[in-house]
């Protein structure tokens, strides 16, 4: 089964509802999740529908990243060693027990941990990653780790950390690479085609479009469901091309 989506609410809930079939709350990135709200806006979804979650900055990004200059709430900077960086710290311990608050509110099915480019590969940050993947292991949602950086030329590695855990699952953006790991479910995040790593200004082509429907036959093959979430400033437009793709090739 495919579920196609956006990043985010890019036009209103109510139209949003009716059109897609999935969505990642992003505003859960910049500051811890508010369980009220989320709950308000699951209360707003038909029955079936998904939610996806973006876990809070504070655990994997640090205290100087320039993320938070859109948070309204910033820890402490004395304790700045101690977020980000899925470092194994009573900080970003607390932090992933507001987040897992909050996604229970949402009933959300994935939590989506984006980590930094600056969050890349070496034994540390491997070690972090085992370390706060072993404590984080839920039967409640599945975690879905985005790897960045050095991390794509060490995918042995994201190969080996994955493994380990049942609900953990590897982000991808598949017009740069696949999952190291063929799980029931596959979660592709597009953030735009170019030489960098996002490209947020890209508007995808049919061609891309039919490219993105080809590699879903391929993976759907492996896996039961998979989520497509645009993460792009057309993808509203982008989103409903590929679903409408979605219905016509793939029922």
């Amino acid at each position: 089964m495919v579920f196609v989506g956006c990043c985010g609410f890019c036009i209103s809930r109510e139209k949003y509802f009716s059109i897609f079939d999935v969505v990642e709350i992003q505003e859960t990135f910049y500051n811890p999740p508010d369980p009220e709200k989320l709950k308000k806006i699951a209360s707003e979804a038909p029955p079936s529908f998904v939610f996806a979650m973006k876990a809070w900055q504070a655990i994997t990004h640090p205290l100087d990243s320039p993320t938070w200059k859109k948070a309204k709430t910033i820890p402490d900077k004395s304790l700045s060693d101690r977020y980000g960086f899925l470092r194994p710290t009573k900080e970003v311990f607390d932090a992933w027990e507001k987040v897992v608050e909050g996604a229970k509110a949402l009933n959300a099915k994935v939590i989506v941990i984006q980590t930094p480019p600056s969050f890349g590969y070496n034994e540390e940050n491997f070690r972090n990653a085992i370390e706060f993947f072993s404590s984080t292991a839920t039967h409640n949602f599945l975690i879905g780790w985005e790897p960045r950086g050095t991390w794509m030329q060490h995918k042995d590695k994201i190969t080996e950390i994955v493994s380990r855990f049942k609900n953990l699952i590897h982000v991808v953006d598949p017009f740069k690479t696949l999952p190291a790991v063929d799980k029931n479910t596959a979660y592709f995040r597009l953030h735009g085609i170019g030489s960098g790593e996002v490209n947020y200004k890209y508007r995808y082509t049919n061609q891309d479009l039919a490219n993105l429907l080809s590699i879903t036959k391929r993976v759907v093959e492996k896996s039961k469901e998979i989520f497509v979430l645009f993460n792009n400033v057309y993808m509203a437009q982008n989103a409903q091309e590929f679903k409408n793709l979605v219905k016509q090739f793939l029922l």
